[in-house]
């Protein structure tokens, strides 16, 4: 049971270390894309047409888009993690019946 425990939090790792790698290799740049990009969308329908660039407009696309990369972010680590720890119990479950076969011959030449 142990076993089982530690081969899906492996999985578990692997798999948000692998996410967090394809993040900063693939979702970085759509992160400041789309979080800009939104940004400016909600200005513009919250002042009713084009948005003048002051202090706090240049503010609010600023916090946008760092809250677009941090979205982003977060959803491919935690996918990954989801995905790490499916193959976890994939791997688990066809390793399991291996190790239950070793210990049933163990305990028969033993008795």
């Amino acid at each position: 049971m142990k076993a089982r425990k530690e081969m899906v939090a492996m999985g578990t790792k692997i798999g948000a270390a692998l996410g967090g790698i394809a993040f900063l290799a693939f979702g970085a740049l759509p992160g400041f894309f789309f979080g800009s990009y939104g940004t400016l969308l909600v200005l513009k329908h919250l002042m009713g047409g084009p948005v003048e660039p002051t202090v706090i407009v240049r503010m609010a696309v600023a916090v946008g888009t760092l809250l677009g990369v941090v979205c982003i972010g977060s959803a491919s680590i935690v996918l990954g993690s989801v995905i790490g720890t499916g193959i976890g119990y994939a791997i688990e479950a066809v390793s399991a019946p291996v190790s239950a076969k070793e210990t049933s011959e163990a305990a028969a030449k033993t008795g």
